[in-house]
C-alpha cells in the first residue's frame, strides 16, 4: 500500500499544528504491518493471545475492511454469578465490532469501513491467584 501526499513531521496529513512544515515524499506501508498491528491490537481488545487471532486486512471503498477470527472469553461454567452478569455472546460480538473499529481507525490512522468478526470458539481466561 503506497500514501503519495505530504506529512507534516509526526502525524496525519489532515491533523497538521498550524506553523508545521510538510515534509514531501511518500510512506509505504506494507499490508504485513496493518495486519500484524490489527493482530496484536484485536487480541488485547479480545483478551486473547495474539497467536489465537487471525486477522485480514483489505483495502476497501473509503478505508479497510478486516476479517477477524477468534476464540472468545467467557466465564467458566461453573461460575454461575459471572454467567448471570455476563453478556450475551451475539451483543458483546456487536460491541467488539464497535470497539474494534474505534480503536484500530485511530491505531492506523485510516478508516475502518468494515469489521467481519468470526467467534471460532470459546476460551476460559485463567484467574490470577490473591496471596
Amino acid at each position: 500500500m503506497r500514501v503519495d501526499q505530504h506529512f507534516a513531521p509526526g502525524g496525519d496529513p489532515e491533523r497538521v499544528a498550524t506553523g508545521g512544515a510538510t515534509v514531501p515524499g511518500r510512506v509505504d506501508v506494507r499490508e504485513r504491518v496493518y495486519r500484524t498491528v490489527t493482530e496484536q491490537a484485536s487480541a488485547v481488545l479480545i483478551g486473547v493471545p495474539r497467536g489465537d487471532v487471525k486477522v485480514d486486512v483489505a483495502e476497501h471503498p473509503g478505508g479497510f475492511a478486516v476479517r477477524i477470527a477468534t476464540p472468545l472469553p467467557v466465564p467458566n461454567l461453573d461460575d454461575t454469578v459471572a454467567i448471570e452478569q455476563g453478556v450475551p455472546v451475539l451483543e458483546r460480538a456487536r460491541q467488539l465490532q464497535e470497539q474494534l473499529q474505534t480503536r484500530l481507525t485511530g491505531i492506523l490512522g485510516r478508516d475502518i469501513t468494515r469489521i467481519n468478526l468470526t467467534i471460532t470458539g470459546a476460551t476460559i481466561p485463567e484467574r490470577s491467584r490473591v496471596r
